[in-house]
Order: structure tokens, then C-alpha cells, then sequence
């Protein structure tokens, strides 16, 4: 038996005068009760309760004992109380992509807290997957099929990897029709995408891998995109990093036809159930504002440059 029912129970005895009231007020048998407060008396090696044909009556130990099993049980409930709503607070903790957190999850935390003036924010925007645990991070934003199984996972959308460049580029070197043409073809490789000059494809089930000589190679999404816009190659790109590029026509949608399928847009937390008010404050507000972006909606209307 826990010894908070065991202090429970003592309460609940001498507070009703008899072992059948406690009993019935506890949901426990007068047998369980004499034998949790014969326990209870050999654990503290004292008279807790006199025992009389007609009554019972606590002993100055058992008062004693009362008193403070009162305070413990009042104390007890306290702490198993969800907090309030105002009492979100404390440093949050969030990572995600370097481009889509400067351009949508910085907005969203930013927001969050002007609502939450109790909350503190660090912010780590990177192109490498940190864990969780070992970066003491409470939620992610994660792009691509998930390793770990074990996480919270609330589903936001999708983007594709697109094959674009510019308008000027393909006046000057022509339109790849198929992926085989991209040999032919000045290539731009962003190697925190892929760190192999190889880039794959699918048509009609079956995946197709076109290996590349790029013509450059950067480490950095926005610094491969300006090349591309200047028309310096043909490039690929998550569907938000060039949206606005092709809305606005100053980059093309390529292969359209080999596109890969598209990859899921999540947040992750690894609280679980138990997970702590703040960070279920923050996936509550964040995921509805996230999953409202247009460049992250699967449909082909959204990821039509038209």
C-alpha cells in the first residue's frame, strides 16, 4: 500500500470516529483498514489509536502524526494541481531549419511570446537535425521522414525539392526536359541539402539518380539561391525557399514531372503526455498559425509557380 493512502487513511479514522465510517468514506473494508493501521503503527513503533469495545480514540502520537499527515496530504494535492494558464512560463527552447526559421518560426515564436509575457525564448536555427534530448531543446521543427519514432509529432504539411532557375540562364543554355539533360547543364549544389553531387528523381514509380559535376558548390541556402537567381545554374530547392522566386517569374520550375515525392513538415517534442504547460502552450499556438502557411499546403495549386 503507498504510505500516503496509509496517512490517508489514519486522517480519515479519526476524523469519523470508527473504522466502518472511515472505511466507507475511503472505499476500503474495516479488514484493510485495521491491517494498514497495525502497519502503520509498527513503522513508528507507537500507539497510534486506543481501541475500545465502543470507540476509538486517537493517542497523543496519533494526533501528532495527524496533524502533520494533514499538511503532507493539503500539500500533496497542491503540487498535482495543473497550473493556471497564466502561469506559462519560463525558457523555451526551439530549433529548426535555418531558412524556414528566419522566415516562418521566428514570427510565430516572437508572437508567442508578446502573448506570453512570463516566457523567455532561445531560438536555434539550424541546418543539421539537433537532437532533442542531449541539446536540452523542447521542440523542433523538423522537414523529411523522422528517424525517431519515439517523439510527439504534430503534422504541419509538406514542400518538394524543385529543380529552378532563372529566366535569363535558360535563354542563354536551354530547358532540361529530363534529368539526363542536367549534364549538359552548369549546376549549382547546396551541400546542406546533399552532400553528394547527386540528385534523384522519380517518374512512373521507379527513382532515377543523375549524378552531377557542379559548376559550384556552397554551403549556404541563401548565398545557392542568389546564384541562381543571378543565373549562374540550374539549382534545387525546398518549394518555400523559392516560392515567392517563382510568383514573382524570377525563377523557373523544372522536371516538374520527376519530382520526388513530397516531404512531411512536423513539429517534434519529446515531452510526451507529461510534456511540461509551456512547451503545450507553444505546440497549441504555433501548430494552427504553421499549418496556415501556403507553402506548406500539398496541393498542386500552392506549389504552382502560376
Amino acid at each position: 500500500m503507498d504510505r500516503l493512502d496509509e496517512l490517508a487513511m489514519l486522517v480519515a479514522v479519526i476524523d469519523a470516529g470508527g473504522l466502518a465510517a472511515a472505511g466507507r468514506k475511503l472505499r476500503k473494508s474495516p479488514a484493510a483498514m485495521t491491517r494498514a493501521l497495525a502497519a502503520l503503527e509498527e513503522r513508528m513503533g507507537a500507539r497510534l489509536i486506543e481501541r475500545t469495545t465502543r470507540r476509538l480514540a486517537p493517542t497523543e502520537a496519533g494526533r501528532d502524526l495527524a496533524d502533520r499527515a494533514r499538511r503532507l496530504l493539503a500539500d500533496y494535492e497542491i503540487a498535482l494541481q495543473a497550473p493556471a494558464p497564466d502561469a506559462v512560463r519560463g525558457t523555451l527552447r526551439v530549433t529548426g531549419p535555418t531558412v524556414f526559421g528566419r522566415r516562418h518560426l521566428t514570427p510565430v515564436v516572437s508572437d508567442f511570446l508578446a502573448d506570453h509575457p512570463g516566457v523567455r525564448a532561445d531560438l536555434t536555427l539550424h541546418d543539421r537535425n539537433l537532437d532533442l534530448i542531449e541539446g536540452e531543446l523542447h521542440v523542433a521543427l523538423r522537414i523529411g521522414p523522422l528517424a525517431d519514432s519515439n517523439l510527439l509529432v504534430r503534422r504541419l504539411g509538406a514542400v518538394r525539392r524543385l529543380v529552378v532557375a532563372s529566366p535569363d540562364y535558360l535563354a542563354r543554355c536551354g530547358v532540361p526536359l529530363e534529368p539526363a539533360d542536367l549534364s549538359a547543364h552548369d549546376t549549382i549544389l547546396t551541400t546542406v541539402i546533399s552532400a553528394t553531387p547527386e540528385w534523384r528523381f522519380e517518374a512512373q514509380g521507379r527513382v532515377r539518380a543523375v549524378r552531377l559535376e557542379p559548376r559550384l558548390q556552397i554551403n549556404h541556402v541563401e548565398a545557392a539561391l542568389s546564384a541562381i537567381r543571378a543565373g549562374r545554374g540550374v539549382g534545387r530547392a525546398l518549394s518555400y525557399q523559392v516560392a515567392e522566386d517563382l510568383a514573382a517569374g524570377r525563377l523557373v520550375r523544372l522536371l516538374r514531372d520527376f519530382e520526388p515525392p513530397p516531404l512531411p513538415v512536423q513539429l517534434l517534442t519529446a515531452g510526451g503526455r507529461f510534456m511540461p504547460p509551456l512547451v503545450r502552450a507553444f505546440l497549441d499556438y504555433a501548430a494552427p498559425r504553421l499549418e496556415r502557411l501556403a507553402v506548406l499546403r500539398e496541393s498542386e495549386r500552392a506549389l504552382s509557380p502560376l
